[in-house]
C-alpha cells in the first residue's frame, strides 16, 4: 500500500518562504506523475505544481514563485515556495498518481497571515 506523507508547513509571514516534503512509502514507479495541491477553507481543492518525468507544470498563481522537485532515490517530492502571500494559506496535500489509483498523503497546513 502506498502511504504519503507531508511535512513542512507552518505559519510564515508574508514574503517569506517555506519548503513542503512529500515522503512516500511503499513501492511506486518514478515514472508516475506526483503532484501537489492545496484546499483553502470554503475553496475547492486547486494544483498547485506537478511533475512527471522531469517536466513540471504549475498552478498560474504560482508560477515563479514555487518550484516542485522530486528525489526519487529517496522516493520524496519537495515544493519550494517563495515570495508567500495570504491568498497561499491552505492545507497542502501531495499525490501520487498509480495505475489505477491516485494515493493522497493527510495534508500540512500553510499559515501566511495578512
Amino acid at each position: 500500500q502506498v502511504q504519503l506523507v507531508e511535512s513542512g508547513g507552518g505559519l510564515v509571514q508574508a514574503g517569506g518562504s517555506l519548503r513542503l516534503s512529500c515522503t512516500v512509502s511503499g513501492t511506486i514507479s518514478n515514472n508516475n506523475p506526483m503532484a501537489w495541491y492545496r484546499q483553502a477553507p470554503g475553496k475547492q481543492r486547486e494544483m498547485v505544481a506537478a511533475i512527471s518525468g522531469g517536466r513540471t507544470t504549475y498552478g498560474d498563481s504560482m508560477k515563479g514563485r514555487f518550484t516542485i522537485s522530486r528525489d526519487n532515490a529517496k522516493n520524496m517530492m519537495f515544493l519550494q515556495m517563495n515570495s508567500l502571500k495570504p491568498d497561499d494559506t491552505a492545507v497542502y496535500y501531495c499525490k501520487y498518481s498509480g495505475t489505477f489509483l491516485d494515493f493522497w498523503g493527510q495534508g500540512t497546513q500553510v499559515t501566511v497571515p495578512s
